[in-house]
């Protein structure tokens, strides 16, 4: 059995309130570089559904790096440009241990 801290996945799946995606997207550089700034950040993807809805997936080091960062973008990031484009209704987060990893 590994001792390695396993990696965690940050699932968002939202609408979006006001906006196209494409101007979603490019309000997202803010965002961007606070994410890199972040301990423990690895990557992030943003996709859409055919029925409108986005997932964005951000994998971090481990799941206290990304309980942490999620706690500090409520209080930091709130007020941003794409944060305020996102439809609150609806919005499910959640974080989930990597158990299986493959490239």
């Amino acid at each position: 059995m590994s001792d390695r801290v396993p990696q965690s996945l940050e699932i968002v799946t939202f609408r979006l309130a006001r906006g196209s995606v494409e101007a979603f997207v490019a309000a997202n550089a803010a965002v961007n570089d606070w994410l890199r700034r972040q301990p423990g950040f690895i990557s992030r993807h943003l996709a859409e559904h055919d029925d409108g809805r986005l997932v964005d997936a951000v994998l971090w080091q481990s799941h206290d790096a990304a309980l942490a960062a999620a706690a500090k973008m409520m209080e930091e990031m709130a007020q941003s440009e794409a944060m305020t484009m996102i439809d609150p209704v609806g919005l499910e987060m959640s974080h989930a241990r990597i158990r299986l990893s493959i490239a």
